[in-house]
């Protein structure tokens, strides 16, 4: 990709998307309005404390990269700011949602990711999310997404935005570190532990069902 973002860039521009595709009625936002989403406590990792000069510094340098616009409102003097991210790369919905998601959850599996999207996108199932992931991954203009390794201790590859340029994946005790808090319940909220279980519960059914299959192929041979 030719355009590289900030991290405050990436967390405003997620900001105005997810807000755009989750309450449109209040979009464009406010400069007040895209600080609060920045900062929310919920459906952000790193959870931050921008500041309104920081904020607006982030939409300016996006508007210079065509990727957000400002805009006034006739009887208003307030300006509001939205997202030209969709636009910019032709991204259906399905994809700009995957995109939004890894811009302010961080690394995440195709399991979390079709958790996390619920508000901006349906997905019938993992497939679909993991279809779109290889869409982004070979976007025409540049991959958009990349898959990482696993972490130690755990059986899922998470995936990333490029949006900041190469992803620097830790290695040795730092990996190690980061797989065993993956697989602590402690460290997992309530949503990324039902994912974990919904994930897990898939895969017993197919496990399941491959052997109630076998059973039957065994009982018609002595038929």
């Amino acid at each position: 990709m030719d355009i590289v973002l900030s991290p405050t860039e990436v967390r405003v521009l997620g900001s105005l998307i997810e807000k755009e595709l989750t309450v449109p009625e209040y979009c464009p936002l406010t400069l007040n309005s895209l600080v609060l989403a920045c900062n929310q406590k919920s459906n952000r990792d790193p959870v931050t404390a921008y500041s309104d000069e920081e904020v607006l510094d982030a939409v300016e340098t996006l508007r210079n990269k065509q990727l957000a616009w400002q805009r006034s409102i006739p009887g208003s003097r307030t300006l509001k700011y939205e997202q030209n991210l969709r636009a910019k790369f032709g991204f259906a919905q399905r994809e700009i949602a995957v995109a939004c998601v890894l811009m302010l959850r961080g690394p995440s599996t195709p399991g979390e990711i079709r958790g996390y999207t619920g508000r901006l996108y349906q997905f019938r199932d993992l497939s679909e999310v993991e279809e779109s992931l290889a869409l982004l991954a070979a976007w025409e203009t540049g991959p958009v997404v990349t898959r990482l390794p696993r972490l130690p201790g755990t059986k899922e590859h998470r995936f990333a935005h490029l949006f900041s340029g190469e992803v620097i994946v830790a290695s040795g005790p730092e990996a190690a570190e980061a797989g065993a808090e993956v697989q602590s319940g402690a460290s997992l909220t309530l949503t990324e532990r039902i994912i974990l279980l919904e994930e897990k519960t898939a895969r017993l059914a197919e496990e399941l069902a491959a052997t109630k299959q076998a059973f039957e192929e065994f009982r018609r041979s002595f038929e």
